[in-house]
């Protein structure tokens, strides 16, 4: 029994992490997704509104994306704490997230612009 229980806590163990990396990975990918639609954007040709509501979307995705890492954090912590009860025979090192990071959410900003259905 007490096989599976650490068998259980290694797999929950790797599943958050790539859960937190893919979570990262997407928010790099939209740093990156803002970066070349500025970069467009500043093209001479192009007028400096374009492209406006797009932004506006993205920096929206960006703010979810942030809440959603909050909240795999927020899993994460509580897996380690059922993991020091379950699983107190694993070895490995400890995961410790400050509480600051815990409680961190991202800022909603209102753009006091008017909601575009998508």
């Amino acid at each position: 029994m007490e096989n599976r229980i650490l068998a259980d806590a290694h797999n929950l163990k790797k599943l958050i992490r790539e859960a937190e990396g893919l979570a990262d990975e997407a928010i790099i990918a939209m740093a990156r997704l803002k970066q070349a639609m500025l970069t467009a954007r500043q093209n001479p040709e192009v007028e400096v509104h374009t492209g406006q509501r797009a932004l506006l979307r993205l920096t929206e995705a960006e703010s979810q994306a942030l809440s959603m890492s909050t909240n795999l954090l927020r899993v994460h912590h509580e897996l380690s704490n059922l993991a020091r009860v379950h699983a107190g025979g694993d070895n490995g090192a400890p995961t410790t997230i400050p509480p600051s990071d815990l409680a961190a959410m991202p800022a909603r900003h209102d753009t006091g612009t008017e909601r575009v259905p998508a």
